[in-house]
């Protein structure tokens, strides 16, 4: 069985080092209650992320929201994967709403994919469409997403691998609303079975799935209870009490 996973994205949070110091004091206690049972991540703006993971990499895992393809070179302001490797981060989010809508391609998502692996980071892989139609369109967009992001992954790094749900129309305070359990699960199992037809299934059974997007307390559980394997969780992430009940509510099931 996989270990459930709870990811905490911060975005472009906190301002300040003073805050980001204050938000992992408060998550460190919450996460030694629950680490055997469950894994934390958290996914600090770059400025913050690798100072904390340098000292606390050994007590919570960090991630990345974002790498770059190429180990090295003529790349300003960008961080390559041994960069991070070297700073004792383990997981890169891959593929955000909020990258591609910057102008991240499926194909700049893939060389990020391979480049992860190929240097033993996790990449976490975003899907989501920003709409859902009646001819199910959508459907076809995240087939799409999957297939560009692993093209050329072998069989054999399925279980490095981490897919990520977010339905962009879910993401955010200004979301209409969250994503029904029901909507949930049976984007997980159309992803799992897509990952079946990449990888095999008895290799896409070792891929975590997620779901993302106005995940908060009172409606993490219902998520849970779907086939998602972990949440990714944006702005109740940098609130060390809505986290922590996060992580109870995951460790309870």
């Amino acid at each position: 069985m996989l270990k459930k996973i709870i990811i905490g994205n911060w975005k472009m949070n906190p301002p300040t080092y003073a805050g980001t110091q204050k938000i992992i004091s408060g998550i460190l206690p919450l996460v030694s209650r629950v680490k055997n049972k469950i894994e934390v991540v958290i996914c600090p703006p770059f400025p913050w992320l690798t100072d904390f993971s340098h000292k606390l990499n050994k007590k919570v895992s960090f991630g990345a929201q974002d790498v770059f393809y190429e180990p090295a070179g003529p790349y300003t302001g960008e961080v390559s994967v041994d960069m991070l490797k070297s700073s004792g981060v383990k997981f890169v989010i891959v593929g955000h709403s909020e990258r591609r809508a910057l102008g991240e391609t499926d194909e700049i998502v893939s060389k990020k994919v391979h480049a992860c692996l190929k240097s033993s980071l996790i990449p976490i892989i975003c899907v989501g469409e920003r709409e859902r139609d009646s001819g199910h369109t959508y459907l076809d967009l995240i087939k799409h997403q999957l297939k560009s992001a692993l093209a050329r992954v072998p069989r054999a790094s399925a279980g490095k691998l981490i897919v990520a749900y977010e339905p962009v129309w879910a993401i955010g305070r200004k979301a209409a609303r969250a994503a029904t359990s029901e909507e949930c699960g049976e984007m997980i199992i159309f992803i799992r079975k897509i990952l079946s037809d990449i990888f095999g299934v008895k290799s896409a059974v070792r891929v975590r799935i997620l779901y993302g997007g106005s995940v908060e307390p009172k409606n993490a559980g219902a998520y849970l209870t779907t086939r998602a394997n972990g949440l990714l969780v944006g702005h109740d992430s940098l609130d060390p009490k809505k986290f922590g009940e996060i992580l109870k509510v995951a460790q309870s099931m």
